[in-house]
């Protein structure tokens, strides 16, 4: 039996089934980045364990670091009250204007200021 591939924006409305309703926008959008923040510490903490003190690379751990950033990044699109397709579609449209035959190592180091 083949499985459902989850789409971005549903995974946003089941996500934020768990969001704390007493908070208003201002308070979920300023839980989001400091989330963000939080969790992407605690996956470089796993990659540097891994690197610099000779740990095994934490793969499981990782993978649950990462969908609680996830979780924190559909915060921040619902406290903007934009669709996370909508912040997905505008990484992917920048990219492609900024690197439109895939990575180049001179348009990443001769950026213009004021880009994106």
């Amino acid at each position: 039996m083949e499985e459902k591939q989850m789409q971005v924006n549903e995974y946003q409305k089941e996500a934020m089934a768990t969001l704390n309703p007493a908070l208003n926008q201002k308070d979920v959008l300023i839980n989001s980045v400091m989330g963000l923040c939080g969790e992407s510490g605690e996956a470089i903490d796993l990659v540097k364990k891994w690197l610099m003190q000779g740990h095994e690379l934490d793969k499981e751990h990782l993978i649950k670091e990462l969908g609680d950033v996830a979780w924190y990044l559909a915060e921040a699109a619902t406290a903007l009250d934009v669709p996370l397709e909508t912040v997905f579609q505008g990484n992917l449209d920048k990219l492609r204007q900024r690197y439109p035959n895939g990575f180049d190592t001179g348009a990443s180091v001769n950026r213009k200021a004021g880009d994106l």
